[in-house]
């Protein structure tokens, strides 16, 4: 489990990814003491339905992102279709930004924003994808003191 020192935990997945994101999800605490934010590299049309997905094995409540939603510890965080989601000190972003690595929303942008907002204090993890989705962002994390998990 993340050192209770880290307040923002940054999930990202692709391919066979929300498996992946079922097993995780229903592993973290009641009482974690972190926020959680998970991109879902989906089609930009494509529905989804990944909120009730996680709801149904997590204990922590699960909801999209909404623009300027106050960032609450013991909450996960879902990046909504067709948008990225961006971290700030307290709240998080939703904006229709260009496309990276063919999507959005996109890993990337997500784990730069946290690396830029909340510096060591981020645990950036990668679940599962294809060539470098995620790549810079979990080298921004690294670089900015955070931890990195694939």
């Amino acid at each position: 489990m993340p050192d209770s020192s880290h307040k923002i935990i940054v999930i990202g997945a692709s391919h066979g990814g929300v498996a992946a994101l079922e097993r995780i999800i229903s592993s973290l605490p009641s009482d974690l003491n972190a926020a959680v934010f998970v991109v879902l590299h989906i089609g930009s049309s494509s529905r989804s339905s990944l909120p009730e997905i996680l709801s149904r094995t997590s204990s922590l409540p699960v909801s999209w992102a909404l623009h300027t939603d106050r960032i609450t510890p013991g909450r996960i965080y879902i990046a909504p279709p067709d948008q990225h989601m961006l971290l700030a000190q307290g709240y998080v972003r939703t904006v229709h930004g260009p496309k990276e690595n063919h999507t959005r929303p996109a890993v990337d942008p997500l784990f730069r924003s946290a690396a830029l907002a909340y510096g060591a204090d981020v645990i950036g993890v990668i679940l599962t994808g294809n060539l470098d989705n995620g790549t810079a962002g979990l080298l921004a994390i690294k670089d900015c003191g955070g931890v990195t998990v694939v």
